[in-house]
């Protein structure tokens, strides 16, 4: 069966997930900091918008750099991307409830990098986790319904924590809320001369089928295994 895809704005990463990013569903990347994931993102974005079309990214660490921006030969369209920056969990929230009223045909997908910072720090300092959890819940549902009603990709990133028993794996922050909610999951690992990215849920896709890159400056570059 042939999916929907939008390319990842790479050939080589366009063909490990059997054409890109699939449309109508949530994409997660996840894995350390400097894993590559707010370079797949900004990739991505550029790909979308180079179809004439604009793209919704959510930026909630402020890692939107206009230089790395301009490193990926994204300048020429940096009017197509709609930057939102929230800088709490409240805003968050309330920026992807709100997203409903920015879809129109014009939109070609939504980034959120990442979902994670606010939720952490919110349960950081809340007495109710329950509430926070059920706001994330909550934001994970609008995107789902997002992405299959208006047939887009919806690409988000996260964070990961050490397994306290199993130290040398990782975890995503948002456990189950992201797993069930997200159809594709890709985790990145950060070598210390490539990054390794990593099927571990995906419709059509063997699970642990892996991509080895290196981050250039002109975006990722395949590296033969």
């Amino acid at each position: 069966m042939i999916q929907a895809c939008i390319t990842t704005g790479n050939e080589n990463f366009d063909a490990f997930l059997g054409g890109g990013y699939e449309q109508g569903i949530i994409t997660t990347l996840y894995g350390p900091a400097a894993s590559g994931k707010t370079t797949l993102c900004m990739l991505a974005t550029i790909a979308m918008a180079r179809e004439n079309k604009k793209v919704i990214y959510i930026d909630t660490e402020g890692g939107f750099s206009i230089t790395r921006f301009e490193q990926l030969g994204g300048m020429d369209i940096l009017d197509r991307v709609l930057l939102i920056s929230p800088t709490t969990f409240p805003e968050q929230h309330n920026v992807i409830k709100s997203l409903y009223e920015l879809m129109n045909n014009s939109i070609a997908g939504i980034i959120v990098d990442t979902i994670s910072m606010q939720y952490r720090l919110a349960l950081s300092q809340s007495k109710t986790k329950k509430e926070i959890n059920d706001c994330l819940g909550e934001q994970i549902s609008k995107l789902t319904n997002i992405a299959r009603k208006f047939q887009v990709p919806v690409i988000i990133t996260n964070q990961v924590y050490s397994d306290f028993d199993l130290r040398d794996q990782v975890r995503m922050v948002g456990g189950d809320l992201l797993l069930y909610g997200s159809k594709c999951l890709i985790e990145l690992e950060k070598k210390l001369n490539h990054r390794i990215a990593k099927i571990k849920k995906h419709r059509f896709i063997q699970e642990n089928k892996n991509f080895v890159f290196s981050i250039i400056e002109e975006g990722i570059e395949e590296k033969q295994q």
